[in-house]
């Protein structure tokens, strides 16, 4: 499969959990590219899952001396994807010079594996800019779903549908309305206006509150939003990622941070997030057309859609087709 938009190409991805990479090269699939992750010493390190010789996946193989050697023949590339040894070559004929893995940016961080395709502007992920220091951290995902990236995302940046899809938890059907609000956009970033929702239990402690989501859109696949409870200073922020494997399938994974109940276990929070994702399941796997329709006279909008809207102008501003109709 051949990408052509630019402007998911150039994104960071994360593909994996930095603890899920040991000592063996995973395989991944990003955009509907086959993806070979492995770690060094030198740190982490992505490849075309293809190795030259013979077409075997690179990531069948093993990593030996801070090389990645191809279980097929025993070629060995280094982690700039240098083949640095033939077994079956004679030690005095030189290694080709096309004998060379291709290979994709890769970094580690905040407790992920980033791969982009193509050229990112920065050395970090978008993301980086927007974390704060300070807050209790959570890392959840990866979550497979039968679904297109851009309508994970936009369902995310759907705060009316927590009164119905997650209701007795994020929201209650009795108080259903949304005050109207807007959406503005700064340095490249969508940004909504508060939006005031009544959450009967809205991080699993069963306490009701009235919070106010702020959303952020940083890119065409990464998201978050902060909550504030009205009568405390707790604050709430969530950062969604998506892994677009392919226009139909993808891989969510979720950064949760809190300035409140540090004592309680991570895996309170992570059960409960694991909870929310069923729920949204049965909606985004289940939505037709499958793909995102970026044409606004495709399905009807009102007001409380306000961030869909910029969302969906904003891919097609970018001319974003993967994941789109």
């Amino acid at each position: 499969m051949t990408i052509q938009d630019l402007a998911l190409m150039d994104e960071w991805y994360p593909v994996l959990l930095s603890s899920d990479l040991l000592d063996k090269p995973v395989p991944v699939v990003v955009l509907g590219e086959k993806v070979a992750v492995f770690r060094t010493s030198q740190g982490v390190h992505a490849f075309k899952d293809l190795c030259i010789h013979r077409g075997v996946p690179l990531s069948l193989g093993k990593v030996k001396g801070d090389e990645l050697v191809c279980a097929y023949h025993g070629w060995s590339y280094n982690g700039c994807g240098t083949c640095t040894r033939i077994p079956s070559l004679p030690a005095d004929r030189a290694i080709p010079s096309k004998a060379k893995a291709f290979v994709y940016a890769c970094v580690e961080a905040h407790g992920f594996i980033w791969v982009s395709l193509g050229t990112p502007v920065h050395s970090l992920p978008k993301v980086s800019t927007f974390i704060p220091d300070g807050f209790k951290e959570v890392i959840m995902g990866p979550y497979t779903l039968q679904a297109a990236g851009p309508r994970i995302i936009e369902n995310f940046l759907d705060v009316s549908h927590l009164m119905f899809v997650h209701e007795g938890l994020l929201g209650d059907s009795d108080f259903a309305e949304i005050e109207d609000y807007q959406v503005y956009e700064e340095d490249g970033v969508l940004t909504s206006e508060e939006i005031v929702v009544y959450q009967p239990d809205p991080d699993g402690t069963g306490r009701g509150v009235h919070s106010r989501y702020v959303y952020e859109v940083f890119g065409p696949l990464c998201v978050a939003f902060t909550k504030r409870d009205r009568d405390t200073d707790h604050i709430f922020r969530l950062f969604l990622m998506v892994l677009p494997e392919t226009e139909k399938t993808s891989k969510t994974f979720m950064l949760k941070q809190r300035n409140y109940a540090y004592e309680e276990p991570d895996e309170v929070f992570v059960q409960f997030q694991d909870l929310l994702i069923e729920q949204d399941r049965e909606m985004v796997e289940n939505q037709k057309p499958e793909l995102l329709p970026l044409d606004l006279q495709a399905e009807l909008h009102l007001n409380t859609d306000r961030l869909s809207i910029a969302y969906r102008k904003r891919l097609r501003e970018l001319g974003v087709t993967f994941g789109t109709a």
